[in-house]
C-alpha cells in the first residue's frame, strides 16, 4: 500500500479563514479521493495575548480593526466568502474573543481517539454559526461528549495543566518555521500552503506531495 500523504492543518479555532480552508480542503480531498490523505490538524494562536476569559469582542475587532468601519469591511469580506462555502457565518452571536489554548488542547487529544475532524467541525461550528463558548471547560467537555470522546477524562484532563505545554511548544514551532497566518497547510513535512486557497490549488499540493518519493527515486537513479 502506498503510504499516505501526511497533511498538517495549522489553525487558530477563532479564525474564520481557517473554518472556510476546512471547507476548501474537503473539496480537494473530494476531487482526490484516490490518495490517502493523512490530515492533522496542528495548533496556533492568532493573538496569545487575549487572557483566560477573552475580551469583549466587538471592543477587541474595532480596537484591531481600526475602529467600527474597518471591523465590519473586514468581517463583510469574510462573511461573503463564507457563504461561497455555505458558511453561514452568525458573528452578530459572539459576544467575546476567547484565549483559544484549551480549544487546542481538545484537538490535541482527539487525535488519539480519531475525533480532529469531527472536534474541530464543532468548535468552528458552535463559535462561528452559534456564537458558543469554545474555551470553558464545561463547554469543551459538551464537545467531546458529542463528538464521541471519552467526556470524564477529557474533563479530568481539563481540570489541570496537561499538555498546555505541548500545545505552545507547537505553536513556537510554526512560528520558527515561517507560519505568521493561518490557514498553512503543509503537505508531506516538505512545503507549505499559505492561505485559505482554493480547491484545485490544495489538490495540486497533494499531487505535488504525492509525487515526491518517485521525484526524489529519480534524483538518486
Amino acid at each position: 500500500m502506498p503510504t499516505p500523504v501526511q497533511l498538517d492543518v495549522i489553525s487558530d479555532t477563532i479564525c474564520p479563514w481557517c473554518f472556510i480552508g476546512k471547507r476548501r480542503l474537503e473539496k480537494a480531498l473530494a476531487l482526490r479521493t484516490d490518495v490517502d490523505v493523512d490530515v492533522r490538524w496542528r495548533p496556533y494562536q492568532l493573538d496569545p495575548t487575549i487572557p483566560p476569559g477573552g475580551k469583549d469582542r466587538r471592543e477587541y475587532l474595532e480596537a484591531k480593526f481600526g475602529g467600527p468601519e474597518g471591523a465590519r469591511k473586514i468581517y463583510d469580506n469574510i462573511r461573503a466568502a463564507g457563504a461561497d462555502e455555505d458558511i453561514a457565518f452568525a458573528f452578530d452571536k459572539i459576544e467575546r474573543t476567547p484565549n483559544t489554548i484549551n480549544s487546542h488542547r481538545l484537538i490535541r487529544w482527539a487525535a488519539t481517539a480519531d475525533r480532529q475532524d469531527a472536534v474541530v467541525e464543532r468548535l468552528f461550528r458552535l463559535y462561528f454559526l452559534e456564537g458558543g463558548d469554545i474555551e470553558s471547560p464545561e463547554s469543551l467537555v459538551a464537545v467531546a461528549r458529542e463528538t464521541g470522546m471519552d467526556a470524564d477524562l477529557v474533563a479530568e484532563l481539563l481540570a489541570g495543566d496537561a499538555d498546555v505545554d505541548l500545545v505552545e511548544r507547537e505553536i513556537r514551532t510554526a512560528q520558527k518555521i515561517g507560519v505568521t497566518g493561518v490557514p498553512c497547510f503543509i503537505l508531506a513535512n516538505s512545503f507549505g500552503v499559505m492561505g485559505a486557497q482554493s480547491a484545485d490549488v490544495l489538490a495540486d499540493a497533494i499531487d505535488r506531495a504525492l509525487a515526491q518519493p518517485a521525484e526524489a527515486e529519480g534524483a538518486q537513479a
